[in-house]
């Protein structure tokens, strides 16, 4: 097992460094720092005097080098835009994009496997189609207008969520957390269900499809033969041979919601990184750009480790195999 883990983060090793190089690059070629910070008056001796305390009066990959120490330590210098070191920022916004992120893949999990469970076993019921069909909504509509429909519906007609904003928070150490306010608790549901829709619509298609297929395999008929209950049938052995993709995808849609929550905290002016990376954007704050990549790729980087490792508890083969290429 430990073999495996280092394996797979010496696998990593050249996708880091790829990314930290493009990020990089984005520092170095993509506009001017200098004239960002020093604003619209200033002399020559002052900005003679920035480049140097910036360093970008060395060369390209002496500066890429003390670019990749900073980062290893967490340092991405200052922002442009708000003169504050990059990774304060992050740390302030972090905790708001976590939990919508997991809250909405819990629902995602709680509500998806559910459901393709059910349309998988009782494809011919009503209920199945309507799932079916909510299912279609979920992946035809795009996320920004759900968000809206949502407000529309829950904050301005009826008038019992908020539309925006997190709500008031309570601070644990550093971490900012909603999960301890009502208010908090509110704000969370309609970001949360916009965020989580799509991931929600995609897991139970994926478990309804491999219960389809698990249950024509001749196990399941062995199964049967031998008389067992349909519970255990479907629970204890359809069930448990379909979590191997569906924690592919799991894994895959946890990293595309944290990544990709910049439409969602847009819509709902959510305080979280991608609100700060739109922001980033929109007035070229390259740094901020920079670390939002960095911090994703390394996200999936853990995240693929964690699903490799799911896969070796669920999956016995693997086990074996892996035992095998040990010895």
């Amino acid at each position: 097992m430990f073999a495996f883990i280092v394996s797979r983060l010496f696998q990593a090793l050249p996708v880091m460094f790829t990314v930290s190089l493009i990020s990089f690059a984005m520092f170095a070629y993509v506009g001017d720092p200098v004239a960002i910070m020093l604003g619209q008056d200033y002399t020559e001796a002052q900005r003679a005097a920035l480049i140097q305390d910036l360093g970008l009066d060395q060369p390209f990959f002496v500066q890429f080098f003390a670019f990749l120490g900073n980062a290893i330590q967490g340092e991405f210098g200052l922002s442009y835009r708000l003169a504050r070191p990059v990774s304060d920022l992050i740390l302030e916004r972090a905790p708001a994009t976590l939990e919508l992120s997991f809250t909405a893949a819990f629902l995602a999990l709680a509500v998806g496997v559910p459901m393709g469970v059910y349309t998988g076993l009782y494809r011919e019921s009503w209920l199945s189609r309507f799932f079916l069909t909510i299912s279609l909504i979920g992946v035809s509509l795009p996320t920004f207008l759900i968000g809206i429909l949502l407000i529309l519906f829950f904050a301005v007609i009826l008038g019992i969520l908020p539309s925006f904003g997190r709500g008031d928070t309570v601070m644990l150490g550093w971490w900012s957390t909603g999960f301890l306010t009502t208010s908090g608790l509110k704000a969370l549901i309609l970001p949360s269900i916009t965020l989580g829709l799509f991931q929600m619509t995609l897991i139970m298609r994926l478990v309804r499809a491999e219960m389809l297929e698990v249950l024509r395999t001749d196990y399941i008929k062995f199964a049967r033969a031998r008389g067992l209950s349909n519970r255990a049938v479907h629970f204890g052995h359809a069930l448990k041979n379909t979590l191997v993709p569906v924690i592919t995808i799991t894994g895959l849609q946890l990293g595309a919601i944290i990544a990709f929550a910049i439409v969602t905290e847009t819509v709902f002016q959510w305080p979280g990184m991608g609100l700060l990376f739109i922001q980033a954007v929109s007035n070229a704050d390259i740094p901020i750009m920079a670390a939002y990549l960095m911090m994703i790729a390394l996200l999936f980087v853990i995240i693929n480790l964690v699903v490799d490792l799911l896969y070796y508890l669920v999956d016995p083969r693997l086990r074996g195999s892996l035992s095998g290429s040990a010895r």
